[in-house]
């Protein structure tokens, strides 16, 4: 798939009729929201959409990205779940969470709820997710954090784990103020449509952070899926939002960042393919764009 094929297109526009739910996705909104009528959930979905898209102009919530139930299209999705029988304790982190609707769908699925916990930039996020979803922090408990992922305040630079933390184990999610506490005791990490929020150097630095997070233990992963390139690099074609151009990994560099350069050659299992995905954008083109789907797999 040669870079030629990415076509990204961004313009300040909203255009409604981008909502398309399929079943699956309206059956999920109707159960979390009880809005029940269509054209209800429709207008409601798209009246959280316009007021969001004021103060974060961010492609996803254009396209209504954050309608889409992507986690668990992903492989790593089951194998979380495969993890989960043998660890019922295990904890489940959702980085860049937007809205919360992954993190939502684990916890449908069957996640326990106080082992879940979301973290993305802005609270204000997480508070529209409750408005979205028409919850409260009472009636959907996951913890949220609010704070970026590169800064030491949110996550305490350090090595990854190769052993068990001395630390305990926080009791309450939700009482956290940051994630370091819980650097090497976080069973799974969904972290997607975020590192190709970053250059090069910075999705190394954000690969690290989430690195110090993760637990040592056998089958611990990290997973998700972005943009990317068949050959590694920026994408010459188009700009992301706020006129910076995309760095995008290959399959291959993006294997080589995280077993051999984030962490030790061999203590990890790098499984990631590049898929053209295809969805309605603003403007009259439509977008294309090739996604690097992926998972790190603790050995």
């Amino acid at each position: 798939m040669s870079q030629n094929n990415v076509i990204y297109v961004h313009t300040n526009a909203l255009d409604p009729n981008l909502l398309n739910l399929n079943e699956e996705e309206a059956e999920f909104f109707k159960f979390q929201t009880g809005i029940q009528n269509n054209e209800e959930l429709r207008n409601h979905i798209i009246e959280v959409q316009k007021k969001a898209y004021e103060t974060h102009k961010y492609p996803c919530i254009q396209n209504f990205s954050f309608t889409r139930l992507k986690i668990a299209r992903l492989p790593g999705y089951n194998h979380a779940f495969q993890l989960l029988k043998a660890r019922p304790s295990a904890i489940i982190l959702d980085i860049a969470c937007c809205f919360g609707n992954d993190i939502r769908k684990a916890v449908a699925d069957g996640w326990p709820v106080e082992n879940a916990l979301a973290s993305d930039i802005s609270k204000e996020f997480w508070d529209q997710g409750h408005e979205l979803f028409k919850s409260t922090p009472e009636t959907f408990s996951v913890g949220f954090l609010d704070g970026d992922a590169l800064s030491s305040s949110l996550i305490e630079p350090r090595e990854p784990f190769y052993s068990p933390p001395l630390s305990p184990r926080p009791t309450d999610l939700r009482t956290l103020v940051s994630l370091t506490p819980l650097q090497g005791h976080i069973s799974v990490i969904h972290a997607s449509s975020f590192f190709h929020l970053f250059d090069e150097e910075k999705q190394l630095a954000l690969a690290k952070q989430l690195a110090s997070l993760l637990s040592s233990e056998p089958g611990s992963i990290i997973f998700g899926s972005h943009g990317g390139l068949a050959a590694g690099g920026i994408d010459q074609s188009k700009i992301y939002a706020g006129d910076r151009q995309m760095f995008c990994h290959s399959p291959e560099t993006w294997t080589d960042l995280w077993d051999g350069t984030v962490f030790r050659r061999g203590i990890v299992k790098v499984e990631v393919r590049l898929v053209e995905h295809s969805f309605r954008s603003a403007g009259p083109l439509g977008t294309r764009i090739n996604l690097i789907v992926w998972s790190v797999t603790r050995l």
